[in-house]
């Protein structure tokens, strides 16, 4: 029996590759915290607790990467890792991932990996890394969820595109392709092309 490894994918589309983490973690750690308000009360030895809310859950490790044996940089497989952490252009804000190992599913953002590159080749090129990464928790469908200040959207125009299909990918509702129209100055929802950049402005 194989044994099974430990991936990391875009959860929420546009999807990317699926990142097969080159050997499994010896070990992970999931923290989870609450905040909590103290209310001082005259007379009282020590003050009471009032629930705040509840924070997001952690989940941190440390990924091992080797290309010795076969002589190649080992940054091809980091820097795969490392690029969750830049931001989604539809996003605005990096991509959703799915952490999956075995019976863990684990959704959330890298919030921070940290590499340390340990042997090299005799030219410096590195060949073993160990990478410190920690994900936090996503809960889908929260209201104004990890969007930039701008949340403005970009769509570059593909073949078969309509303007009320673009609206009811964005707005849910293809009624509302004017406000693209008119934001983009389109006399003719008819006219755009294949390759056309195009803004989303925000529907108010």
């Amino acid at each position: 029996m194989s044994l099974e490894k430990a991936t990391i994918k875009r959860h929420l589309p546009p999807r990317g590759e699926t990142i097969e983490v080159l050997f499994n973690p010896t070990q992970y750690k999931i923290a989870k915290s609450n905040q909590f308000a103290e209310v001082g009360v005259p007379g009282l030895a020590a003050p009471l607790l009032q629930f705040g809310r509840g924070n997001a859950g952690v989940l941190s490790m440390q990924l091992f990467f080797d290309t010795y044996e076969q002589r190649v940089d080992v940054r091809t497989h980091t820097a795969k890792v490392m690029e969750l952490l830049d931001l989604d252009h539809d996003l605005h804000a990096p991509p959703v991932c799915l952490f999956t190992w075995g019976k863990l599913n684990f959704k959330g953002v890298l919030e921070r990996a940290d590499q340390t590159f340990t042997l090299f080749l005799p030219e410096g090129i590195p060949v073993r890394a160990t990478m410190d990464v920690s994900f936090k928790e996503f809960f889908e469908g929260e209201p104004g969820f990890l969007q930039s200040a701008n949340y403005t959207k970009h769509h570059v125009v593909q073949r078969g595109d309509t303007l009320s299909g673009i609206a009811g990918r964005f707005y849910d509702d293809p009624r509302l392709w004017r406000k693209i129209a008119e934001w983009n100055q389109i006399d003719d929802p008819l006219a755009i092309r294949p390759g056309q950049r195009l803004t989303i402005p925000v529907v108010e």
